[in-house]
């Protein structure tokens, strides 16, 4: 017979093996990994603790289908033994701010119980305690104006996000921008998800062509998994494709810049330059001569129409002349 302190080891084992709704295990696979885990016990011990157990902890049995199956409530309280730390709670707080649009939803859902008993460790020490000051005096500032986001149906964002993870095909509906009519791309193969500011990406290909596409989550309208698998791309990197300048809209293959740029407006590139080639040095007048190596992309045009008078484009030669057509603009519309 097994003692007190065996059958509490058991039935402490058997509650992490149960899943958090809606998944669920039935008692002979508990039953089966008990056995694995040398807890040798037979299926009618199990359904005996099961039941013990559930006018304790919210476990339920789902009995609309057989063999029944055992899972926590959706909604209930994260159960740890021992308890969260403060470092722990700490970096799940963090993980909850920072990380809810690079997790999957289906992940970030499963986690809600430990935030939320992150939140409850950390609002049980005082509110001038380290660790709990500290979500008050971290924040990511985005260098250029804020943005609110645009809203993402959030039924479209688990299913791409769910299809990423399985390499699974989608069909979707997708407006294009000023679009009154969705266009719908059959067959869909999703190879990343970027986001750039408030704004998400879904990195795919369609059908069988080879080229790669970006289209912005907050447009789909529709998604259907086709639960066939997607097809990957060869040697695709995503953090290459990034750096190729993708996501600022290419105009062109990498330019060599030349600009002069005045102390105050240049002065931060020296400790954050803009490609590993770059080159700044200081000329007798006070301003600074800049060289570097960049994708050409209209992300660069803003990046450099954001300084106003603080940069001169000294070169290419269609870049210069871009930069003085819009000066021009600018002050035609001003006069």
């Amino acid at each position: 017979m097994a003692t007190n302190q065996q059958s509490l080891l058991r039935q402490w084992h058997m509650l992490r093996m149960v899943p958090r709704a809606p998944a669920k295990i039935s008692a002979r696979e508990l039953c089966e990994q008990l056995s694995a885990a040398e807890f040798p016990v037979t299926k009618r011990t199990v359904e005996r603790d099961l039941q013990e157990l559930a006018t304790v902890f919210p476990i339920v049995v789902d009995s609309r289908d057989k063999p029944y199956g055992w899972s926590w409530l959706r909604e209930a309280t994260s159960f740890d033994l021992p308890a969260l730390t403060l470092p722990e709670a700490l970096t799940l707080a963090m993980v909850e701010q920072h990380l809810r649009h690079q997790l999957p939803p289906s992940t970030f859902e499963a986690l809600g119980p430990h935030f939320r008993s992150a939140a409850r460790t950390l609002s049980s020490v005082d509110i001038s305690a380290p660790s709990r000051s500290w979500l008050g005096k971290v924040r990511s500032a985005a260098p250029q104006q804020p943005l609110l986001p645009p809203k993402v149906n959030d039924e479209c964002q688990r299913a791409i996000y769910l299809a990423l993870m399985q390499d699974q095909q989608i069909k979707l509906h997708y407006r294009k921008r000023d679009a009154t009519v969705a266009t719908v791309y059959e067959v869909v193969h999703p190879l990343a998800v970027v986001q750039r500011g408030g704004i998400i990406y879904l990195v795919c290909m369609f059908g069988e062509f080879t080229d790669v596409r970006t289209l912005a989550l907050h447009r789909v309208q529709q998604v259907a998994l086709r639960y066939e698998a997607a097809r990957r791309l060869p040697n695709f990197d995503i953090d290459e494709y990034i750096a190729s300048g993708q996501f600022g809209f290419v105009a062109g293959g990498p330019i060599r810049l030349k600009a002069i740029f005045s102390r105050a407006a240049g002065e931060h590139l020296f400790e954050t330059p803009l490609s590993a080639d770059q080159q700044l040095s200081v000329a007798e007048t006070g301003h600074l001569h800049l060289a570097a190596t960049v994708p050409n992309t209209r992300a660069l045009v803003w990046w450099l129409l954001g300084f106003g008078d603080g940069v001169v484009v000294q070169g290419p030669e269609s870049l210069r002349k871009e930069m003085s057509a819009i000066a021009a603009r600018m002050a035609e519309s001003y006069a």
